[in-house]
């Protein structure tokens, strides 16, 4: 099917909720995909870093295949014999007592705002119907309507509402704004380690240490959103180690099933995912056979091929030789680890011609709130590959 086909069959049947670049993909491999035609491009995007295993992995690949011959989906009525393995390692890794595993990341805050605000009424004792959760500007949890509720991002919430009450937005990063915003009816402060729909937004080092500090003095839960920002992105295993404090729960997803499937999870301590009793919450595929044998892989090829590391030392690299370049149009350079944002001056335009140019010359990446490309390969990168990709950002930034 050529890709002109492609484009004009999604037009015809289905929404336009998406902008995406005119390219379409059919292949892909490690780092690199092709698109219909067989040209190749290198994926500096990961798809919003859900492959930073890279694309197909032939290890999460071998542990798919061989479940898709036993058994998929027996539903939570039943228990299987992959999803006790797949917690256990989860949580191993993690540090938390407790995973739920569900199916999108949404899912995953969904079920983690649930958790929080029963968590508030059963254990803190705050008043029926009062809980309040803490959440920051630009941020970007996913797409229901209880999270579009509190977002500041105003298409997403345009035409959608009425909204859940029980959320108050401060700036992201601001202590002082976050310390007056607790009460005490507040029972989690809901937070992404670096924002990464935002523009890969970065806060003041010691934010998450300080909020730490201002969670345990309220009484009150820190709840990271490690969807984007987990599994190696930014150089540790889970983002929140770069500040040594620990959160009280936290929604993985994207990377946690290496693109092959959709897995998500709420992790908590034992206290907080006690407040659900049978029948108070649930998903038919979540944990189900297939998803858990798939993340186990997953999270394997993280470890055993040591990405966090690798994610950690090229992506200083990265970003080192993305400064460099003297170009009239980056404004800075700012992330962690292999999650990058090029910051594009307003006076040269949005970011989308940039990257419609990287496109043509084999690099995919995406714009993100009009002025930033990101860049946030699959760790499974080479410094041959980013050299590669280097030089033809320097084609585009560089008159």
């Amino acid at each position: 099917m050529s890709q002109q086909i492609a484009m004009e069959l999604t037009d015809r049947y289905s929404a336009r909720n998406y902008n995406p670049l005119p390219v379409v993909l059919s292949k892909g491999y490690g780092v690199w995909v092709e698109d219909a035609d067989g040209k190749k491009y290198m994926d500096m995007l990961a798809c919003y870093s859900a492959v930073n295993q890279g694309h197909c992995h032939p290890a999460i690949k071998a542990a798919m295949l061989e479940q898709l011959e036993l058994l998929t989906l027996t539903s939570r009525a039943f228990h299987n014999d992959k999803m006790g393995f797949f917690v256990k390692k989860l949580c191993e890794l993690s540090g938390f007592d407790k995973a739920l595993p569900m199916n999108t990341g949404a899912e995953a805050v969904e079920t983690g705002i649930k958790a929080v605000r029963k968590w508030g009424y059963k254990v803190k004792g705050v008043p029926a119907d009062k809980a309040k959760i803490i959440v920051c500007a630009d941020n970007f949890h996913g797409r229901t309507t209880t999270i579009v509720g509190f977002s500041t991002e105003p298409s997403y919430k345009d035409g959608f509402g009425p909204f859940a009450p029980g959320f108050e937005v401060i700036p992201y990063g601001d202590i002082d704004a976050l310390e007056a915003a607790f009460d005490e009816n507040t029972v989690a402060f809901l937070v992404e380690p670096i924002q990464g729909e935002a523009g890969i937004i970065v806060p003041p080092e010691g934010f998450l240490k300080k909020a730490r500090a201002l969670c345990d003095k309220w009484n009150a839960l820190l709840f990271l959103d490690e969807i984007q920002s987990g599994l190696g992105r930014t150089g540790k295993m889970f983002c929140f180690e770069h500040e040594g404090i620990r959160p009280d729960c936290m929604t993985v997803g994207k990377a946690l099933s290496g693109g092959f499937y959709p897995v998500s999870a709420f992790l908590a301590s034992s206290e907080v995912m006690a407040v659900f009793e049978p029948g108070q919450h649930g998903s038919t595929f979540g944990g189900n056979p297939l998803g858990s044998a798939v993340a186990c892989a997953a999270l394997d090829v993280l470890v055993d091929e040591d990405l966090v590391a690798k994610a950690e030392t090229l992506g200083n690299y990265l970003m080192e030789q993305l400064r460099a370049i003297p170009s009239p149009h980056i404004d800075f350079v700012r992330g962690k680890g292999l999650f990058i944002g090029v910051v594009i001056k307003d006076s040269s335009g949005p970011a989308r011609p940039f990257c419609e140019r990287l496109m043509e010359l084999g690099v995919l990446a995406k714009e993100t709130h009009h002025q930033v490309i990101r860049l946030a390969p699959p760790l499974v990168i080479t410094k041959e590959e980013i050299d590669w990709a280097l030089e033809r950002i320097r084609q585009v930034l560089v008159p």
